[in-house]
């Protein structure tokens, strides 16, 4: 073995522990995060518009640029093979997308406004109140100025 081998181990392994130690916590958020089987089926049902709604915010230049760049992030997180959690594991194993979806457009929405949300939808008036409803984005017509 080489003579740099017993001093870089503890490194190693000190950095491969944290990142299980942060993958768990993870796990843990995404669980506490997912939404009920009906919410998450109301929401595959929107699966198409939903992308389209992402990659239309994306490119929107007045959005500011960390909500872009969240947006970027998911486009690519959800093109890549690997999941966060791996499709064999019961429950969340399918929904880790779902939820990731849902924690950006949440964060999407309190940044930029349900109205960033409402002027890049792409669907019915429908499906973007179950959006709004399951990224917490409600908006009250009524109670809205002017």
């Amino acid at each position: 073995m080489p003579s740099w081998w017993s001093s870089a181990w503890p490194v190693l392994v000190s950095a491969l522990g944290a990142l299980l130690l942060a993958w768990l916590v993870l796990l843990v958020v995404l669980w506490r995060a997912a939404p009920d089987r009906t919410v998450l089926r109301d929401a595959l049902r929107l699966l198409p518009d939903v992308l389209r709604l992402v990659k239309r915010l994306a490119g929107d230049r007045s959005l500011p640029r960390g909500v872009r760049v969240r947006l970027l992030l998911l486009l690519a997180y959800l093109a890549l093979p690997v999941d966060l959690v791996p499709d064999f594991v019961p429950v969340l194993g399918y929904a880790d997308d779902a939820v990731v979806v849902l924690l950006v457009l949440r964060a999407v929405a309190r940044s930029a406004g349900p109205q960033a949300l409402e002027r890049h939808w792409p669907g019915t008036p429908d499906g973007l109140a179950v959006v709004c409803r399951l990224v917490g984005a409600h908006r009250d017509p009524d109670k809205d100025p002017g």
